[in-house]
């Protein structure tokens, strides 16, 4: 395993039952690059993650982050991560401000008052930190997520629809500022989405789920043109019909 590695992933597994939610899944997300995990529901995006972050003990396989191996010395580099998902619902009686604090006391921030403000200001969170987080908008809601993840200045981000609810306006936002991030800090990110012009904006290698097995990877750019296909979302329909094989010949006769 790789220290130079955001994440390394060797032959993971996870089998519930008679099902391989994740079939042997080897890929690694290096620092200061942005990798997009795709698939239709239920092809393992949200299993994967979960094993990543050490919340879903693997059946197989081997799990490195920052060079610590997950989930056993997971202690050493959590500090150092962080999650965001608009489907994860904060505490709703507790105010943004509450919750913020919260999450900074347990990432071990230094001076959480002066970085949840910093963070209210840079995603216009000001006017709402009072507000309890049950009485927010969904895309207030995913804003504040986003804050939430970044207030350890995580090294490793995971992401999973991070632009979800937003107008485009915000949503555009959203993404220049994730771009900054990874840029100035250098850090790695995994993001799993089902925007493909976002995909296709912001990852520098793609991961194509199907079934819990790994069907295809490559830049977007690479995929386009390996599918014969315009964009991403038209790989991703192929991909996701079984037409994958056909298209893939077909760019690579093609070509």
């Amino acid at each position: 395993m790789s220290a130079e590695a955001a994440i390394t992933v060797e032959a993971l597994t996870k089998i519930y039952g008679q099902t391989r939610a994740v079939d042997g899944v080897s890929f690694t997300v290096p620092l200061g690059a942005t990798v997009g995990l795709l698939g239709g529901n239920g092809a393992g995006k949200t299993t994967t993650i979960g094993m990543i972050m050490g919340l879903i003990q693997p059946d197989g396989g081997k799990i490195s982050v920052l060079g610590a191996a997950m989930p056993a010395a997971r202690s050493r580099v959590l500090h150092r991560m962080n999650f965001e998902s608009p489907y994860v619902d904060m505490p709703h009686r507790l105010t943004v401000r509450q919750n913020l604090t919260v999450f900074g006391r347990l990432y071990g921030v230094d001076g959480v008052a002066d970085r949840i403000r910093q963070l209210a200001e840079d995603f216009a969170l000001t006017d709402l930190l009072d507000r309890p987080a049950g009485r927010l908008s969904a895309g207030q809601k995913t804003r504040v997520a986003l804050a939430k993840a970044l207030i350890n200045d995580p090294d490793v981000l995971l992401l999973d629809e991070p632009t979800a609810s937003l107008d485009p306006d915000t949503a555009d936002w959203v993404r220049s500022r994730l771009e900054t991030y990874r840029h100035t800090f250098g850090v790695g990110i995994l993001l799993a989405s089902h925007n493909m012009p976002e995909v296709e904006r912001l990852c520098d290698n793609v991961i194509m789920l199907k079934q819990g097995r790994i069907v295809d990877t490559g830049s977007p750019a690479d995929l386009v043109s390996r599918y014969g296909r315009s964009d991403m979302e038209e790989v991703f329909l192929d991909v996701a019909r079984g037409r994958g094989e056909a298209a893939h010949l077909a760019g690579w006769e093609n070509g």
